[in-house]
């Protein structure tokens, strides 16, 4: 019997894609602004098993955007914040929780497992490039947030294959890795073309902080895990209408 959280669900997808998608297993990579909300509406949706993933404790900045950042829940885990506002959605829920952070033998060792379907919502080049990579070279669909960072606009929000990205500096450098390793196409990107303001841009101040800081604003990033989700949750219903 279909519980009552989920009589909505089942008026829109009814009961045979309900089940597709409760018997579906997605990985989350990235806790951050994006990956979330991502989260969170793959729960929400039915989704019956998720593998979150992410290294990092919740900090002051990012309140602004993130969906478990609290003053409350400042230093504590994301993947456990996430693991118990999921269970409160949905208490059937599996959950794998991975409390790390990816990147070189980890990654082929979290891909060893079959998902349906993979969510890349890391922020840092080297290791979101190399679980692109793996995920491609065993065939998993994919979907991958670009950079959310320094822009305003939702209705510039696009979904394209990623060879069709254009005029963002995070799906720049993706494809021009990707390049030297023969990969130029082959998985979904959420990406948005609008120009960054140089003024939103602060440069790194010592050799420690190699990185630049971008601005954001509240809503892009949860707008992008929400472009993600439906990725996953719109191809997992087709695939189920023509299996």
């Amino acid at each position: 019997m279909i519980p009552e959280w989920q009589s909505r669900t089942t008026l829109l997808l009814g009961e045979e894609n309900l089940n597709k998608l409760a018997n579906s297993h997605v990985l989350v990579a990235g806790l951050g602004g994006v990956g979330a909300y991502a989260a969170e509406q793959l729960a929400r949706a039915g989704v019956g098993k998720l593998t979150i993933v992410d290294g990092d404790l919740i900090q002051p900045s990012n309140r602004n955007r993130q969906l478990l950042a609290l003053q409350s829940t400042e230093n504590k885990a994301k993947t456990k914040l996430m693991a118990e506002r999921l269970q409160d959605i949905n208490p059937s829920i599996k959950l794998n929780l991975v409390t790390a952070y990816i990147k070189d033998e980890k990654i082929p060792v979290l891909l060893s497992q079959p998902f349906d379907y993979v969510i890349d919502a890391i922020d840092s080049l080297s290791p979101k490039v190399f679980l692109l990579v793996n995920a491609l070279q065993k065939g998993m669909k994919i979907v991958s947030s670009m950079g959310a960072g320094g822009k305003m606009d939702p209705m510039q929000i696009q979904i394209v294959d990623i060879s069709n990205t254009r005029h963002c500096r995070l799906a720049f450098y993706i494809r021009k890795k990707l390049r030297k390793m023969g990969i130029h196409e082959g998985f979904t990107a959420i990406y948005s073309p609008e120009t960054v303001s140089r003024s939103s841009i602060e440069k790194p101040t010592t050799d420690q902080n190699r990185r630049s800081t971008v601005g954001t604003i509240s809503y892009m990033p949860a707008i992008f895990g929400c472009y993600c989700a439906s990725v996953v949750i719109r191809e997992l219903i087709d695939s189920s209408k023509s299996s």
